[in-house]
Protein backbone atom coordinates (compact mmCIF):
# COMPACT_ATOMS: atom_id res chain seq x y z
CA UNK A 1 0.00 0.00 0.00
CA UNK A 2 3.14 2.00 0.59
CA UNK A 3 3.80 2.19 -3.61
CA UNK A 4 4.36 5.45 -5.58
CA UNK A 5 0.91 5.04 -7.47
CA UNK A 6 -0.94 4.13 -4.54
CA UNK A 7 -0.15 7.06 -2.52
CA UNK A 8 -0.74 9.17 -5.48
CA UNK A 9 -4.14 7.27 -5.87
CA UNK A 10 -4.79 8.28 -1.94
CA UNK A 11 -4.25 11.72 -2.26
CA UNK A 12 -6.31 12.00 -5.51
CA UNK A 13 -9.11 10.56 -3.42
CA UNK A 14 -8.61 12.95 -0.65
CA UNK A 15 -9.33 15.96 -3.19
CA UNK A 16 -12.23 14.01 -4.25
CA UNK A 17 -10.90 14.04 -7.63
CA UNK A 18 -12.36 11.64 -10.33
CA UNK A 19 -10.22 10.47 -12.95
CA UNK A 20 -11.83 12.62 -15.78
CA UNK A 21 -11.46 15.71 -13.56
CA UNK A 22 -7.64 14.76 -13.50
CA UNK A 23 -7.62 14.20 -17.14
CA UNK A 24 -9.33 17.86 -17.75
CA UNK A 25 -7.23 19.39 -15.26
CA UNK A 26 -3.89 18.25 -17.04
CA UNK A 27 -5.35 19.11 -20.58
CA UNK A 28 -5.57 22.56 -18.84
CA UNK A 29 -1.70 22.53 -17.68
CA UNK A 30 -0.92 20.90 -21.36
CA UNK A 31 -2.98 23.77 -23.39
CA UNK A 32 -0.79 26.25 -21.14
CA UNK A 33 2.64 24.58 -21.77
CA UNK A 34 1.79 23.90 -25.26
CA UNK A 35 2.80 20.60 -25.28
CA UNK A 36 0.71 17.01 -25.11
CA UNK A 37 3.46 15.82 -22.91
CA UNK A 38 1.48 17.07 -19.97
CA UNK A 39 -1.53 15.35 -20.83
CA UNK A 40 -2.58 12.68 -18.61
CA UNK A 41 -5.42 10.25 -20.12
CA UNK A 42 -7.73 7.96 -18.27
CA UNK A 43 -5.97 4.78 -19.14
CA UNK A 44 -2.41 6.26 -18.40
CA UNK A 45 -3.64 7.54 -14.86
CA UNK A 46 -5.39 3.80 -14.14
CA UNK A 47 -1.47 2.26 -15.37
CA UNK A 48 0.06 4.68 -13.05
CA UNK A 49 -1.85 4.25 -9.73
CA UNK A 50 -2.57 0.31 -10.12
CA UNK A 51 0.29 -0.78 -12.47
CA UNK A 52 2.97 0.92 -11.05
CA UNK A 53 3.75 2.19 -13.93
CA UNK A 54 6.10 5.39 -13.85
CA UNK A 55 4.76 8.91 -14.97
CA UNK A 56 6.91 11.04 -17.41
CA UNK A 57 8.35 14.06 -15.75
CA UNK A 58 5.82 15.95 -17.70
CA UNK A 59 2.73 13.75 -16.31
CA UNK A 60 4.41 13.92 -12.81
CA UNK A 61 4.64 17.36 -13.34
CA UNK A 62 0.88 18.05 -13.82
CA UNK A 63 -0.18 15.26 -11.04
CA UNK A 64 1.89 17.28 -8.79
CA UNK A 65 0.50 20.80 -9.81
CA UNK A 66 -3.19 19.02 -9.62
CA UNK A 67 -2.38 17.47 -6.50
CA UNK A 68 -0.90 20.71 -5.07
CA UNK A 69 2.32 18.66 -4.38
CA UNK A 70 5.90 19.44 -4.07
CA UNK A 71 7.61 17.26 -7.29
CA UNK A 72 10.48 16.77 -4.80
CA UNK A 73 8.57 14.30 -2.24
CA UNK A 74 7.08 12.64 -4.94
CA UNK A 75 10.22 12.06 -6.47
CA UNK A 76 11.32 10.63 -3.32
CA UNK A 77 8.98 8.18 -3.51
CA UNK A 78 9.72 6.80 -6.49
CA UNK A 79 13.39 6.32 -4.98
CA UNK A 80 15.02 9.47 -6.22
CA UNK A 81 16.62 11.54 -3.34
CA UNK A 82 17.76 15.26 -4.68
CA UNK A 83 19.57 15.95 -1.42
CA UNK A 84 21.69 13.18 -2.44
CA UNK A 85 23.15 14.63 -5.77
CA UNK A 86 25.83 16.22 -3.82
CA UNK A 87 27.46 13.50 -2.35
CA UNK A 88 26.84 11.23 -5.44
CA UNK A 89 28.19 13.58 -7.89
CA UNK A 90 30.90 14.00 -5.35
CA UNK A 91 31.82 10.12 -6.28
CA UNK A 92 32.50 11.43 -9.94
CA UNK A 93 35.64 12.99 -10.22
CA UNK A 94 35.88 16.01 -13.46
CA UNK A 95 39.33 17.06 -14.48
CA UNK A 96 38.14 20.41 -15.52
CA UNK A 97 37.24 23.25 -12.93
CA UNK A 98 33.16 23.72 -13.25
CA UNK A 99 30.43 25.63 -11.08
CA UNK A 100 28.14 23.62 -9.20
CA UNK A 101 24.53 23.63 -10.33
CA UNK A 102 23.45 22.00 -6.82
CA UNK A 103 21.20 24.78 -4.83
CA UNK A 104 19.95 24.66 -1.63
CA UNK A 105 16.34 24.08 -1.28
CA UNK A 106 13.99 26.71 0.64
CA UNK A 107 13.00 23.86 2.80
CA UNK A 108 14.02 21.29 4.66
CA UNK A 109 16.44 20.70 7.97
CA UNK A 110 20.33 20.53 8.41
CA UNK A 111 22.46 19.53 11.48
CA UNK A 112 24.27 22.03 13.38
CA UNK A 113 25.43 22.73 16.91
CA UNK A 114 23.16 24.20 19.33
CA UNK A 115 25.32 24.59 22.34
CA UNK A 116 28.86 24.19 22.69
CA UNK A 117 30.97 24.15 25.90
CA UNK A 118 31.69 27.42 27.70
CA UNK A 119 34.34 29.00 28.33
CA UNK A 120 35.60 28.60 24.63
CA UNK A 121 38.86 30.39 23.50
CA UNK A 122 38.00 31.81 19.75
CA UNK A 123 41.63 32.48 19.35
CA UNK A 124 42.63 28.93 19.20
CA UNK A 125 42.64 26.05 16.81
CA UNK A 126 40.50 23.55 18.05
CA UNK A 127 38.44 20.33 16.85
CA UNK A 128 35.01 21.71 16.47
CA UNK A 129 33.74 18.17 17.38
CA UNK A 130 35.01 17.95 21.08
CA UNK A 131 33.51 21.47 22.03
CA UNK A 132 30.07 20.97 20.88
CA UNK A 133 27.78 19.87 23.64
CA UNK A 134 24.65 19.18 21.58
CA UNK A 135 23.74 18.59 17.66
CA UNK A 136 20.19 19.26 16.52
CA UNK A 137 18.45 20.29 13.15
CA UNK A 138 17.64 23.83 12.16
CA UNK A 139 15.24 24.63 9.07
CA UNK A 140 17.00 26.44 6.29
CA UNK A 141 14.46 29.01 6.29
CA UNK A 142 15.67 30.59 9.05
CA UNK A 143 19.12 31.20 7.27
CA UNK A 144 17.53 33.85 5.68
CA UNK A 145 18.84 36.55 6.56
CA UNK A 146 22.76 34.62 5.79
CA UNK A 147 21.87 35.79 2.47
CA UNK A 148 22.73 32.88 1.02
CA UNK A 149 21.10 33.19 -2.76
CA UNK A 150 24.28 35.47 -3.35
CA UNK A 151 26.85 32.70 -2.83
CA UNK A 152 27.12 29.73 -5.01
CA UNK A 153 29.71 26.81 -4.82
CA UNK A 154 31.87 26.05 -7.49
CA UNK A 155 34.32 23.07 -7.53
CA UNK A 156 38.56 23.11 -8.38
CA UNK A 157 39.08 20.14 -10.78
CA UNK A 158 41.47 17.14 -9.82
CA UNK A 159 43.78 18.67 -12.67
CA UNK A 160 43.55 21.95 -11.66
CA UNK A 161 46.72 23.00 -9.68
CA UNK A 162 46.45 26.74 -11.07
CA UNK A 163 46.33 28.18 -7.17
CA UNK A 164 48.04 25.49 -5.45
CA UNK A 165 49.31 25.50 -2.68
CA UNK A 166 46.79 27.88 -1.61
CA UNK A 167 44.00 26.21 -3.40
CA UNK A 168 44.29 22.49 -3.79
CA UNK A 169 42.60 20.18 -5.95
CA UNK A 170 39.14 19.26 -5.80
CA UNK A 171 38.69 21.70 -3.32
CA UNK A 172 35.08 23.36 -2.42
CA UNK A 173 35.10 26.90 -3.37
CA UNK A 174 32.27 29.58 -1.64
CA UNK A 175 31.61 32.20 -4.23
CA UNK A 176 29.96 35.65 -3.37
CA UNK A 177 28.38 36.85 -6.58
CA UNK A 178 28.06 40.80 -5.22
CA UNK A 179 31.64 40.84 -5.45
CA UNK A 180 32.64 41.10 -9.10
CA UNK A 181 34.32 44.16 -9.51
CA UNK A 182 37.82 43.28 -10.38
CA UNK A 183 40.53 45.66 -8.45
CA UNK A 184 44.23 45.50 -9.41
CA UNK A 185 45.51 47.08 -6.11
CA UNK A 186 44.87 47.25 -2.16
CA UNK A 187 46.57 44.40 -0.52
CA UNK A 188 50.06 44.01 1.02
CA UNK A 189 50.79 39.88 0.79
CA UNK A 190 49.07 37.06 -1.57
CA UNK A 191 46.74 35.93 1.21
CA UNK A 192 44.79 39.25 0.71
CA UNK A 193 44.66 39.59 -3.02
CA UNK A 194 41.38 38.31 -4.22
CA UNK A 195 40.45 34.93 -5.90
CA UNK A 196 37.74 35.71 -8.16
CA UNK A 197 36.32 32.56 -10.30
CA UNK A 198 35.86 33.15 -14.15
CA UNK A 199 33.78 31.39 -16.54
CA UNK A 200 35.01 31.29 -20.15
CA UNK A 201 34.33 29.11 -23.03
CA UNK A 202 37.37 27.58 -22.38
CA UNK A 203 36.16 26.33 -18.62
CA UNK A 204 36.58 28.00 -15.74
CA UNK A 205 39.10 29.45 -14.07
CA UNK A 206 39.54 30.52 -10.63
CA UNK A 207 43.13 32.93 -9.58
CA UNK A 208 44.53 36.26 -8.92
CA UNK A 209 43.11 38.68 -11.62
CA UNK A 210 44.62 42.26 -13.39
CA UNK A 211 42.60 43.90 -15.43
CA UNK A 212 44.31 45.63 -18.41
CA UNK A 213 42.43 47.94 -20.90
CA UNK A 214 39.51 44.96 -22.05
CA UNK A 215 42.27 42.11 -21.04
CA UNK A 216 41.69 40.10 -18.17
CA UNK A 217 44.86 38.22 -17.12
CA UNK A 218 44.57 35.12 -14.91
CA UNK A 219 47.44 34.65 -12.97
CA UNK A 220 48.60 31.53 -10.70
CA UNK A 221 50.25 30.71 -7.93
CA UNK A 222 54.21 30.95 -8.58
CA UNK A 223 54.83 27.60 -7.07
CA UNK A 224 52.05 25.89 -9.58
CA UNK A 225 54.43 25.67 -12.46
CA UNK A 226 51.02 27.32 -14.23
CA UNK A 227 50.94 30.44 -16.67
CA UNK A 228 48.90 33.05 -16.78
CA UNK A 229 45.85 33.23 -18.64
CA UNK A 230 45.07 36.39 -21.12
CA UNK A 231 40.87 36.68 -21.68
CA UNK A 232 39.28 39.17 -23.81
CA UNK A 233 36.71 40.78 -20.63
CA UNK A 234 33.58 40.79 -23.11
CA UNK A 235 33.57 36.94 -23.25
CA UNK A 236 34.37 36.18 -19.62
CA UNK A 237 31.69 35.83 -17.13
CA UNK A 238 33.19 37.12 -13.66
CA UNK A 239 31.40 35.24 -10.81
CA UNK A 240 32.36 36.77 -8.04
CA UNK A 241 35.04 36.22 -5.12
CA UNK A 242 36.06 33.48 -4.07
CA UNK A 243 35.05 33.95 0.01
CA UNK A 244 35.75 30.51 1.35
CA UNK A 245 37.40 27.32 0.82
CA UNK A 246 36.97 23.87 1.95
CA UNK A 247 39.78 20.90 1.00
CA UNK A 248 41.43 18.16 2.02
CA UNK A 249 45.31 18.16 1.94
CA UNK A 250 46.61 14.35 0.98
CA UNK A 251 48.92 12.44 3.82
CA UNK A 252 49.69 9.49 2.39
CA UNK A 253 50.99 10.80 -1.04
CA UNK A 254 53.19 13.77 -1.66
CA UNK A 255 50.59 16.54 -3.40
CA UNK A 256 52.96 18.52 -5.83
CA UNK A 257 51.63 20.07 -9.44
CA UNK A 258 52.94 18.07 -12.64
CA UNK A 259 55.83 19.69 -13.87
Amino acid sequence: MNEPGQRLKRKRESLGLKYRDVEEASNLIASSKKSDEFVINLSRLSDIENKGTVPSIYRLYSLCTIYRMDVTEVLYWYGVTLADQPADAAMISIGKTHMIGFSAPPWGDFQMPLSLESGIDLRKTELLSRLVQRWGKMSISLLGHLELKHLRYAFVGSDDWRMYPIIYPESLLLIDETKKKIVNSGWVNQYQQPIYFLEHRTGCYAGWCHLVDQQLVVLAHPASGCGPIILNLAETDILGQVTGIAMHFETGKQATPPL
